[in-house]
């Protein structure tokens, strides 16, 4: 049957749009569902302030009336007009396994960049480095993360047959609590412990927190700046972020380094909630918000979700005492392990140090490009 391809455009269109996944991955016991109120208002225009700075569309396959495929197509401005490129973006693919869905969604996205005078498309990718990015290449056998993409491997295999190609990897490590720190690093770590110039900030309530959540993204402006498909954050944007995700921070989790009361680095852990999203379904009430408290309880595993030090405090060794004071919170509350959310393959430096603690790269992340 002929795969027809739509504009979102009708509120049962946007609904049909964001449950597919629902849909596609039933069953899929590694899936985890992200909260709907959440994507809810990710997709939305008017509460999501990224819209201002991208051309978007949002497109559903259907076949005989069904839905059987979604994707979106991104062109991110500022972020082209910053780096110099024309290049649109492919993100949230969903399909079954079938090629002719896969060939007419991209198909589609590749239209509509043309007609945007984009000479490139790139994906899967949202609107910054903060949205899931790349597809599952490799650890399919993992339970996903919070924030992160979970497919079934005939996706990849259906995107290359349209004529994608590597992009750009990037890798999540496990790693144990109880792991070794090098010589070399432990040297730097004791004196930098002992230095009475910069002070650790740790936290027992959100409250206390609060205060530094739009500090700590300030300083991830500065220091993610090079980084692939980043884009500076706005204080509106700073803002909702904050308020998004203060809910499920556990302040023991959060360390700041500062300098004279200005913040010059942070790390942010959070106890892995991909259980607890499983048996809520994606859904807060009226119990789900219960299965992710139970689960933020029971999990033996820390996600480290973010990280960064200011430049011209880099290379100090603010990092490692920053997270020794994070494993210390975790070993102390029971945690036995600790996965790194995505390192993108051209982070020699991070990829580097984790790799010197024998951490285990057993998830692979891969966005694809083509030139149009």
């Amino acid at each position: 049957m002929t795969v027809i391809v739509s504009e979102v455009k009708s509120r049962r269109d946007y609904s049909e749009f964001i449950h597919l996944p629902e849909k596609i991955h039933r069953g899929h016991k590694q899936w985890v569902p992200p909260i709907w109120n959440d994507e809810r208002a990710f997709f939305n225009s008017s509460k999501n302030i990224a819209f201002q700075q991208c051309d978007t569309i949002l497109l559903l396959a259907r076949r005989n009336s069904e839905v059987v495929g979604r994707i979106m197509g991104i062109i991110h401005r500022s972020y082209n007009q910053l780096h110099n490129e024309s290049n649109a973006r492919f993100g949230f693919l969903e399909c079954y396994d079938d090629q002719k869905t896969a060939h007419a969604l991209l198909q589609a996205v590749e239209n509509w960049g043309r007609s945007k005078s984009m000479t490139r498309i790139v994906g899967p990718y949202g609107f910054s480095d903060k949205d899931p990015q790349g597809l599952l290449v490799e650890g399919f056998e993992h339970l996903a993360m919070i924030a992160s993409n979970c497919n079934y491997p005939y996706l990849v295999k259906l995107v290359e047959n349209e004529g994608y190609s590597k992009e750009i990897d990037c890798f999540a490590f496990r790693l144990p609590m109880d792991f070794k720190l090098p010589e070399k690093h432990r040297l730097i770590y004791e004196r930098v412990q002992k230095s009475t110039r910069y002070k650790i900030l740790e936290f027992t309530s959100r409250w206390q927190l609060k205060p530094y959540i739009v500090p700590i993204l300030r300083v991830m402006n500065e220091c993610y700046q090079d980084i692939y498909g980043f884009i500076p954050m706005e204080e509106k944007e700073m803002k909702e972020f904050a308020n998004r995700y203060l809910p499920i921070l556990n302040p023991k989790f959060v360390k700041i380094a500062t300098l004279q009361e200005e913040v010059i680095g942070f790390v942010v852990g959070l106890p892995n909630i991909s259980r607890g999203l499983q048996k809520s379904g994606g859904y807060l009430w009226p119990l789900g918000i219960f299965h992710i408290l139970r689960a933020m309880k029971k999990t033996k595993q820390i996600d480290l979700m973010l990280g960064g030090v200011k430049p011209g405090y880099q290379g100090l060794g603010l990092d490692l005492l920053m997270g020794f004071k994070l494993v210390d919170s975790a070993k102390t509350t029971g945690f036995e392990q600790i996965e790194v959310h995505l390192i993108l393959e051209t982070n020699y430096k991070m990829l580097a140090e984790v790799l010197q603690l024998n951490a285990d790269p057993h998830k692979r992340f891969r966005i694809f490009q083509k030139t149009l």
